[in-house]
């Protein structure tokens, strides 16, 4: 049986509620935005309940736009996207799993009224999200696309990155939780079935995520946010000892202006506080908490993910790139995130 068919029987048949899991891979604990704590309260319990994700995957400012969410699963996180972008706004979901989708469908007016939508403005297809040429999705449509937990179900995650690149507009974002490894995961691992639908055995070694993302065109990978992921299951464990894992949301942005490293041209931005979802701060990743007034230094890297973006009305900018002053203090190749001392310091807790 294929890898593709295993996951489709895994989320289709043998779970039929988050509970259902194994460990909280596909389930960590997040606190939500008011925002996103009110979209959440109007979503139907039975999406709720076949809700897997490992993250939060929405981003601010989508008033408007068209989004993407790969691996949509039962909706739950298109129907917030879909309250978000309101009646001006697409949102397209994406799902292998027919039993899934039938959840997803079958709440379209439900939520259409819930959201005092005009029309429906959310859709879902089948298909695989290496795949989005078969379901003709266009090149440069989208201004996000989201994911949460799935990329690691699919065998050909470059085949992924590289559809995704492809589909977003220049300035668009790929903004997606997903599960990393601190090595790569033994051969035998990843032919293991309930590993896969776990979302274990299909982890990328962060390294290897990070070269991928860089090759299809994703220049400057940010980490938004990192959490440990916890097994709950002896076998599961024993199986996967020796292993750290961490659930990380990723932002990847399509600027063909990005260059490999953050260089210094001595530019800084100044946040107005004009995003509603954002009042006081806005994390354009885990290492730039920019606060409203207040001048702040950046590489030429985050400059054009600000100026060369949908977020570009909310910033006053200084400076351009005419001086360069060597590399941006502070940036390095190190390994985001230290997995072993993670998981030591968790409690163990799980949502599920």
């Amino acid at each position: 049986m294929s890898v593709t068919k295993e996951v489709q029987d895994y989320y289709g048949k043998t779970l039929q509620e988050s509970a259902d899991l194994k460990t909280n891979a596909c389930c960590t604990i997040k606190v939500y935005p008011d925002h996103i704590k009110e979209a959440l309260s109007l979503i139907h319990d039975e999406v709720h309940n076949r809700y897997y994700g490992c993250g939060l995957t929405i981003p601010n400012e989508l008033d408007g736009a068209k989004v993407l969410d790969l691996g949509s699963g039962a909706g739950r996180d298109c129907y917030v996207l879909s309250k978000l972008v309101g009646d001006t706004g697409e949102v397209v979901g994406v799902d292998m799993t027919k039993e899934q989708l039938e959840v997803a469908n079958r709440h379209i007016d439900y939520h259409t009224e819930k959201f005092g939508l005009k029309k429906p403005n959310v859709k879902f297809l089948e298909g695989q999200i290496e795949k989005l040429s078969d379901l003709h999705l266009q090149d440069d449509h989208f201004d996000a696309i989201v994911s949460n937990c799935v990329i690691n179900l699919c065998q050909d995650k470059e085949a992924v990155l590289a559809e995704a690149y492809r589909v977003l507009k220049e300035g668009g974002e790929l903004f997606f939780s997903d599960v990393y490894s601190d090595r790569r995961v033994p051969e035998d691992l990843q032919k293991d079935p309930v590993l896969w639908g776990e979302c274990l055995s299909g982890a990328l070694y962060w390294n290897d995520f990070i070269n991928l993302a860089k090759k299809v065109g994703f220049a400057d990978p940010r980490v938004m946010e990192v959490a440990p992921i916890t097994i709950e299951n002896d076998e599961v464990q024993k199986k996967c000892e020796g292993i750290n894992f961490v659930s990380v949301t990723y932002r990847l942005f399509k600027l063909p202006t990005l260059e490999s490293d953050c260089e210094d041209y001595g530019q800084s931005v100044t946040y107005k506080g004009t995003m509603p979802d954002c009042p006081e701060v806005f994390y354009l990743d885990g290492h730039h908490e920019i606060k409203k007034g207040e001048e702040f230094k950046v590489c030429g890297n985050s400059y054009r993910m600000l100026n060369e973006t949908r977020f570009k009305e909310h910033f006053d900018f200084k400076g351009d790139f005419s001086t360069h002053y060597g590399i941006f203090e502070g940036c390095g190749s190190k390994a985001p995130w230290n997995a072993a001392d993670m998981v030591e310091s968790s409690t163990g807790a799980s949502c599920c």
